[in-house]
């Protein structure tokens, strides 16, 4: 990550939008909604949508010069030096089958590289917070990635098995799956949360689009830990979104190593 100053203000203004998502999404929540189906086939309702718009309004008058990136109403001024990337509900299977374990992303990119993010948890009542020179923080307490020594003693996570779409990326996975104590499926963002808590050594995922990422790596890294792409190389919003993240900084590069030889 680039060393800089995040703007002042800007992690208020996170948290600013993260408190009106999760109010959203709070009223809407096991109750009786319309789900619709976007091009990919991926659920999406109006809780998503009224999210998104939520904090989009906040932002126009805020930070009217930044962009905005976000899942349901695309991009506004994406090539700005400054850009918040909104996920308004990531786990939208999670949140209409009932399941308390989606959440809200919302991240903050500096020349296309994310160092600022929250992960909240509406229903929950978590939220880390961090990013460059701000440790993360659950719930406003300090929050630590755990040591690791080798992959036999890690834990693993990741949304579902599903998430690896092609061959490679599916012997990618399972080779390293072979190498680990135990794996933990399902959580969407909340398996990363837990890792910067330090529940989890290691999750790994596939084809994400920046709003899934953006803000996971900083809070990831202002816990202590360490997530970059399937080559070790720091996300951008033009990552692929091969992603994986390690508590221990030291246990990433035997697991890229496993990645590697498969």
């Amino acid at each position: 990550m680039e060393t800089m100053q995040i703007p002042s203000g800007s992690a208020d203004l996170a948290q600013r939008l993260a408190d009106a998502a999760r109010s959203i999404l709070q009223s809407y929540y096991r109750k009786p909604i319309p789900i619709d189906a976007k091009s990919d086939a991926s659920p999406v309702t109006q809780a998503d949508r009224d999210a998104e718009s939520a904090m989009r309004d906040i932002l126009k008058h805020a930070a009217p010069e930044h962009g905005i990136v976000g899942e349901e109403f695309g991009s506004e001024n994406a090539d700005a030096e400054f850009v918040w990337v909104l996920d308004p509900l990531d786990g939208t299977r999670a949140f209409i089958s009932g399941k308390p374990t989606f959440g809200t992303l919302i991240g903050f990119a500096h020349k296309g590289v994310p160092v600022l993010g929250v992960i909240d948890m509406p229903i929950l009542n978590e939220r880390w917070v961090g990013g460059v020179g701000l440790p993360t923080v659950l719930n406003g307490a300090p929050a630590r990635t755990r040591s690791c020594a080798s992959l036999r003693q890690a834990r693993i996570g990741t949304t579902s098995p599903e998430i690896f779409s092609d061959p490679e990326r599916i012997e990618a996975f399972s080779g390293l799956r072979r190498q680990v104590l135990d794996c933990n499926y399902g959580g969407d963002c909340y398996g990363y949360g837990l890792l910067a808590s330090g529940w989890l050594d290691i999750v790994m995922e596939s084809t994400l689009q920046p709003y899934d990422f953006a803000a996971i790596a900083p809070v990831i890294a202002g816990a202590g830990g360490v997530m970059t792409d399937w080559a070790g190389e720091q996300l951008t919003l033009a990552s692929n979104g091969d992603v994986l993240a390690s508590g221990d900084p030291g246990l990433h590069g035997a697991t890229l190593g496993a990645i590697m030889k498969t």
